[in-house]
């Protein structure tokens, strides 16, 4: 739901978006508290997920309207309508799920119950469609409707065909469609994570980053830029968002890098790149990431822990190339004088650190990451509450409040539209035959297949979000990898770093589009140069995933060989793609020299960087041979033509 929607939204809006988001989250605390051992009471899976609906759908229908842009006049009838069907469906579900688990009716149920599941379909799709667009209803509508021509298809994409009332009934009463996988991670994992991240957000937490990004690199050479990056970090490590942190840090990064001499456009794309890295950066990744956790059935501190590599790369790649273009466009820092004191943020924002501390200690440590968010997120506000300077009023809370309702009923409109996608693939049968499809397809060449999935997760992430584009390689492409001999950890995360590539690749590239309205600039040329900026993310998912190491799958010996590869590789690429490495200087003043250079500069990285695996027909020794070759001959004729040419 975009800012200028909920600025237009009428008071009665928001307090029912107020009030579903405190329903929500108490029946959420409720559940994963399992407060239900001392009232009696303990409700199914199946049940919780249809009390979350039953909450949430009608926000989706009360809030975003038929079309886009928001109405100032009252809700229409028709859209009051869609909410109390969809609370009333959810409801019937809630009610005989005992006798739903008992009598099967995901597979047989009577004839009530198949309109009822037709009418929940329908308004699911709706909600899909009001919260992710066009794109990504047609998507949705068009998967789960698979089943009923599934087998009149060619042999190679034929699956079971299911009459329609069959697949209304599984998509409503199964644990594969609306009460599967994205279903169950919002309701078991997103909920404690998003309240968090808005309650950062709303006590001040993005100021803070700022302010410390600032204070510690505000004076060296491209610092605001590095702020940006930094500070993005940061905030987008705990808010799980791309756009909510370019409009969080974007307004006072982008300003700063101007005022040192950075353009419009590359201010732009330093934010875009920034605050997509964020979302990849533990110990909050985003919905996605804990959708992940639970397609891989582990805890989702394994998750965060074996991002935290991958990710560190990413930023240590946008910092070298930042520095590498300021040294070549002798860009300075910001006066001291101008710059906040270390001392005095920290004394105004101590305890966001710690309540950051406290949640990584819950997640890695306690291995608590369902009620680790609730716990952080309660810390933080009995904080901020103790301090007079940013002390919550009673119209801060209902802010808080509505944010939160606003966020829960988009994200409950997209994961429902996934689950259908979900439950199409398995009623049909295609979920257990489209991993072979695809092995067969690519000839079982297992670089082949990875190309193949890059490109697909690149293209899905363009048209829906990167949670529903993950989903479906989950299934269709996942296992494909892993049963030729993959890991599944580096292929799920493989799958998930290309599908975040949208944000910043042309031509829809939403962060880059949000960091150019803040800018000022072309929003294509704005993605143009996040694409270049952040083109070290092209390259690091083939690293890990033909490298587990990087991913802390290995021992101590082979991790510290990997990261060592990686970071000396990624010097040497964003040397070459910046124009610019130390000793050499800069490479534009080597007249059509520099692009030899700077050509051998990237490939010579990549050859270093490149793990050895049975996937590559090369010997690790052979790539490091051709690695320090081709280096070495760059930087000698470097150097010489440096010394030969006059001063």
């Amino acid at each position: 739901m975009s800012e200028e929607q909920q600025d237009l939204r009428n008071p009665l809006t928001g307090k029912i978006l107020a009030i579903g988001a405190l329903l929500t989250a108490a029946l959420a605390i409720y559940q994963i508290f399992n407060l239900g051992t001392y009232t009696g009471f303990t409700m199914l899976t199946s049940q919780y997920i249809y009390a979350l609906l039953a909450m949430m759908l009608p926000t989706v229908f009360i809030a975003i309207p038929l079309a886009r842009g928001r109405r100032v006049e009252p809700t229409p009838w028709y859209d009051w309508l869609l909410a109390a069907a969809s609370s009333l469906c959810c409801i019937f579900f809630i009610i005989n799920s005992n006798e739903a688990v008992d009598e099967g009716w995901e597979y047989a149920a009577p004839q009530n119950v198949v309109y009822i599941s037709l009418l929940t379909w329908a308004l699911a799709l709706e909600a899909t469609r009001r919260c992710g667009g066009w794109p990504i209803f047609i998507v949705v509508f068009l998967a789960s409707l698979f089943p009923l021509f599934a087998g009149y298809l060619p042999d190679s994409f034929a699956g079971i065909s299911t009459p329609i009332d069959l697949a209304a009934i599984y998509h409503t009463n199964s644990d594969e469609s609306l009460l599967g996988i994205p279903s169950q991670a919002f309701a078991n994992l997103v909920i404690g994570f998003l309240l968090f991240g808005i309650a950062l957000q709303r006590t001040g937490g993005g100021k803070f980053f700022i302010d410390l990004a600032f204070a510690l690199l505000g004076k060296v050479r491209g610092g605001p830029a590095k702020v940006s990056i930094f500070s993005s970090g940061l905030m987008g490590s705990m808010s799980g968002s791309v756009v909510t942190n370019v409009l969080t840090t974007g307004p006072l990064s982008i300003p700063a890098m101007r005022k040192v001499g950075f353009s419009k456009t590359y201010a732009a794309g330093v934010e875009t790149c920034a605050s997509t890295g964020g979302v990849l950066m533990p110990p909050v990744m985003g919905a996605t990431a804990f959708v992940m956790a639970t397609f891989l059935d582990i805890p989702y501190g394994d998750i965060a822990l074996a991002a935290a590599i991958p990710s560190a790369l990413y930023f240590f790649g946008l910092f070298t190339q930042i520095d590498f273009y300021a040294a070549r466009n002798r860009l300075a820092g910001l006066p001291a004088i101008d710059l906040p004191k270390i001392k005095q943020t920290m004394i105004e924002g101590w305890h966001y650190m710690f309540v950051f501390a406290f949640l990584i200690w819950m997640l890695l440590f306690m291995k608590q990451e369902a009620i680790a968010p609730f716990y952080a997120t309660a810390l933080l506000l009995v904080i901020n509450q103790l301090r007079k300077h940013s002390r919550w009023k009673w119209q801060d809370f209902k802010d808080f409040a509505e944010s939160c309702g606003a966020l829960f009923a988009e994200l409950t409109g997209l994961m429902a539209g996934v689950g259908l996608i979900m439950g199409a693939l398995a009623v049909s049968g295609m979920s257990g035959t489209i991993a072979n499809d695809l092995l067969f397809i690519a000839g079982g060449d297992m670089l082949v297949l990875l190309i193949m999935g890059a490109l697909t997760s690149f293209i899905l992430g363009i048209g829906m979000p990167v949670t529903a584009a993950y989903i479906f390689l989950a299934i269709a492409l996942a296992p494909a990898l892993i049963n030729g001999g993959m890991n599944p950890m580096a292929v799920h995360m493989f799958i998930l770093y290309w599908g975040m590539l949208s944000f910043i690749t042309p031509p829809v590239a939403i962060g880059a589009f949000a960091a150019a309205s803040v800018a000022g600039s072309s929003p294509m040329r704005t993605s143009l140069v996040s694409m270049q900026m952040g083109s070290i993310i092209y390259f690091i998912p083939f690293f890990f995933v033909l490298e587990p190491a990087l991913l802390l799958q290995g021992t101590a010996t082979e991790i510290i060989i990997a990261i060592a590869c990686a970071v000396g590789g990624i010097v040497l690429i964003s040397g070459g793609l910046q124009g610019y490495l130390p000793k050499l200087g800069d490479l534009t003043e080597r007249g059509l020299l520099h692009w030899p250079l700077r050509l051998g500069l990237i490939v010579g990285g990549l050859f270093l960087a490149m793990p050895h695996n049975p996937y590559i027909l090369i010997s690790e020794q052979t790539l490091f041979i051709l690695s320090f070759g081709l280096i070495a001959l760059t930087l000698a004729l470097g150097l010489m033509h440096r010394r030969w040419s006059p001063a």
